[in-house]
């Protein structure tokens, strides 16, 4: 059984071995913008993320509280600007569910984990980025129900 709960030191080196299996995918998918054998995070900035309350990061452990999945998030507020309304955001900035492990609904676990505390910490919205190579990413998140927000265009030279 799937537990979901806040990350702590003793994760690190498991989320650092599941950052790795993300950025694989990036890195086959897009070469020209993706280090291959690289990660998003080392674990010197891992544990600054952990510390930091504005960076949560949660986890989905099995029974032997081996990490099975994650969602790195971070609090983002707009606030007295001069075209935007005021808002409270959470901003998915990673998840991950081991590539063994997909199937068994941890990454739904995940999402609607991180969409409660949205809703607890009185968020108007859950945003997030994904890579149009990632077309795994992109129907997990449309089965959310999550719509685009806005579309970031490129024209290689």
């Amino acid at each position: 059984m799937i537990s979901i709960r806040k990350a702590q030191k003793c994760d690190i080196k498991r989320i650092g071995e599941l950052l790795l299996q993300v950025h694989r995918v990036h890195s086959l998918g897009r070469p020209d913008i993706f280090r291959v054998g690289s990660r998003k995070y080392d674990d010197a900035e891992l544990e600054m993320i952990l510390e930091n309350e504005k960076t949560p990061v949660f986890v989905a452990v099995d029974e032997e509280n081996r990490v099975e999945g994650y969602a790195f998030c971070v609090y983002e507020e707009v606030k007295d600007d001069k075209s935007l309304e005021d808002r409270k955001s959470l901003y998915i900035d990673d998840i991950c569910v081991d590539e063994n492990s997909r199937g068994k609904h941890i990454g739904s676990a995940l999402y609607e984990y991180v969409k409660a505390e949205a809703k607890k910490n009185e968020c108007y919205h859950i945003t997030l980025n994904v890579w149009s190579l990632n077309e795994g990413a992109l129907k997990f998140y449309e089965k959310c129900g999550m719509t685009p927000l806005k579309i970031t265009m490129e024209d290689k030279l």
